[in-house]
């Protein structure tokens, strides 16, 4: 049986989506923007600041759903610019360290509210 992740600590959907789903023993999360859950707008500074925020935002998702970014599985990042790419896997490589997950990085034509970057997860859920 699949069941919504809900937190005020997280950027609201923007749409009719849910911002994670818990299934079985895996953690599936939405695409994260470096949306300030706080005021829900995009954090200022560009790549570097919004690939730190929707990291964050993930982070907080997949804690919710009894997961963590070290238990992430697979991650898909979504560029505005694959120029940014350097930029971006600088401030990923801060989030994953020992085993980094099986990622795919793509250039898309736009984002919602105009982001430079968007990520979403694959994990599985903590043992207990």
């Amino acid at each position: 049986m699949k069941k919504e992740i809900i937190t005020e600590n997280a950027p609201k959907a923007i749409g009719p989506y849910s911002i994670g789903i818990v299934f079985d023993k895996f953690v599936f999360t939405s695409g994260q923007i470096g949306i300030d859950p706080k005021n829900g707008e995009l954090v200022s500074g560009g790549v570097i600041s919004e690939t730190r925020q929707a990291l964050l935002n993930l982070q907080t998702i997949l804690e919710c759903g009894n997961s963590s970014l070290e238990n992430v599985l697979k991650t898909t990042v979504f560029l505005r610019d694959i120029n940014d790419f350097k930029l971006m896997n600088e401030i990923y490589s801060e989030f994953f360290h020992d085993i980094p997950p099986a990622r795919s990085a793509v250039q898309v034509a736009a984002l919602p509210k105009g982001a430079a970057v968007e990520i979403e997860a694959i994990a599985f859920k903590k043992m207990n």
